[in-house]
């Protein structure tokens, strides 16, 4: 597996962490997929998939031995932005924080920009 580095977007240690763990209990999955769609209340939403295998045009951003996949489209929306995970009293969920973004939702899932 090559590896294209991607500067732009990132992963923090608790992000790369609950990747990891999720990862190793699904079955040939080695990747988190994170993309962008149209809809939500704001725009756009962020949708996280698991992979099983890297497709063409597909970018890798890695740390910590955790592999996201995000796809070309779907990067120009999440340039700059940092995919992290926070457990919170409210609950425990990925997040991105995305520069981007002119609005988003109080689910923090959608977006506009």
């Amino acid at each position: 597996m090559s590896t294209v580095t991607v500067p732009d977007v990132t992963l923090s240690a608790s992000a790369a962490k609950r990747i990891t763990a999720i990862l190793t209990k699904q079955d040939g999955v080695d990747f988190l997929r994170v993309s962008v769609e149209g809809g939500g209340c704001s725009g756009f939403s962020y949708k996280f998939d698991f992979a099983e295998a890297v497709n063409a045009g597909d970018l890798i951003v890695e740390r910590d031995g955790a592999h996201v996949l995000i796809d070309e489209m779907s990067l120009e929306f999440l340039r700059g932005a940092e995919i992290d995970f926070s457990t919170e009293l409210i609950g425990a969920a990925f997040k991105i924080n995305n520069p981007n973004a002119t609005a988003g939702c109080g689910c923090g899932t959608s977006f506009s920009v």
